[in-house]
């Protein structure tokens, strides 16, 4: 997993630092990166909610299907695939997106936990001696590869510097400098909240509130989805009993770990879910019933002009169409007693040779029907 936060924690730590360099001042230099990457992730984004959106416009149309053949599982599985087939729908559009969204991810936490790393270009075996040193300081042992081992080493150079004079490359004299440009209205963020600080000080307060902030910007994303939702989708809005149950502890568990870890990532959350927020929001706004209808039916007309262009390739829900044949043949083919057309009992080879001839025939059958050529030879060698 931690190589994962290395690959793509190299190319935004080089932006994050160009951003801290610019304006001088980390929590700042977090809010501006968040949007950049948001704007960066925008294009995956709008994939996913325009993908999301034409869903939506299928949906009477599925819920019919799901009616009319609700005693037919299996009929309804081959309607449904014809009518993403019609449509030019691809179900599987939306997780490629999504999955460049979470790799890409990997790269932005990175960055916020590791300002040792991206920011301060700190050598990696000072690093590591620093690590110990702050292991030895709060009676627990952390490693580098732990994801807050910085930021729990900058909390604990802001307590007890002395402990660190004996390293090199600077690191007290810039982690120090660092620090101080580590804040938000004057409350440090390298340091973690306390539910019950000592003093209530001003930094403390800031520190304090922060960690709810973050519960709240998720709880507020979290409850606009779910309106939508039930606006756009009543009949899988009813069924979402999970994700009720989602939207209420996420946040809960975001404002408990927000109160173990640096205040640095809980200001963090806050910014991403906000910008989240409005991102889907503003996407929604755009996405209307009248705009969907008309990038469906250009989504259709596309992928009529790439089958004619291409009919020697299958579409995603061709294959799948097909397999789906194939495995209904294999099944009530299995499933028949082995006798001829006039009753005869056939032996183990005429009825599996029966069989293929079945299959072969719902394969010409989904070749005419989508313009596929059909090759008989392919098929006997399958």
């Amino acid at each position: 997993m931690n190589i994962l936060y290395d690959i793509f924690g190299v190319p935004f730590g080089f932006l994050m630092s160009i951003i801290y360099n610019w304006c001088g001042n980390y929590a700042i230099a977090i809010i501006i990166f968040t949007i950049v990457t948001k704007l960066l992730l925008f294009p995956i984004n709008y994939k996913t909610q325009k993908n999301s959106a034409r869903m939506q416009l299928l949906n009477p149309k599925l819920e019919k299907l799901r009616k009319s053949f609700a005693n037919n599982p299996q009929r309804f599985q081959e309607e449904q695939q014809k009518l993403y087939q019609q449509e030019g729908y691809n179900p599987m559009e939306s997780c490629m997106p999504a999955l460049i969204q979470m790799l890409l991810l990997f790269g932005v936490i990175d960055v916020i936990y590791k300002p040792f790393t991206h920011i301060l270009r700190i050598a990696k075996s000072v690093r590591t001696a620093a690590t110990e040193i702050t292991s030895g300081l709060i009676g627990k042992t952390i490693s580098t590869g732990n994801l807050r081992s910085e930021l729990l080493t900058l909390e604990q150079v802001d307590k007890s510097p002395e402990s660190y004079q004996g390293l090199s490359d600077n690191f007290l004299q810039s982690v120090t400098e660092f620090s101080q440009n580590f804040t938000i209205f004057g409350a440090n963020l390298g340091k973690t909240p306390e539910f019950h600080p000592e003093t209530w000080t001003k930094e403390a307060l800031i520190l304090f509130l922060i960690p709810f902030a973050a519960g709240v910007a998720q709880f507020i994303s979290s409850l606009y989805m779910q309106i939508h939702q039930k606006k756009t989708n009543p009949t899988a809005a009813q069924a979402g009993g999970c994700m009720n149950v989602a939207m209420l502890l996420m946040p809960i568990w975001s404002v408990m770990i927000a109160f173990s870890v640096p205040a640095g990532i809980g200001f963090y959350w806050i910014w991403s879910s906000l910008f989240s927020f409005l991102i889907t929001f503003a996407l929604n706004q755009y996405f209307t019933p009248e705009r969907i209808k008309v990038i469906n039916e250009k989504e259709k007309e596309k992928a009529r002009i790439y089958a004619e262009k291409h009919p020697e390739k299958k579409t995603f829900m061709q294959k799948m169409m097909e397999q789906q044949a194939l495995y209904d043949q294999q099944q009530n083919g299995s499933g028949l007693p082995r006798t001829g057309a006039g009753g005869e009992k056939l032996s183990r080879s005429e009825a599996n040779k029966q069989n293929r001839e079945r299959i072969n025939e719902a394969r010409r059958r989904m070749a005419e029907k989508y313009g596929d050529v059909y090759d008989e030879n392919e098929s006997d060698d399958d």
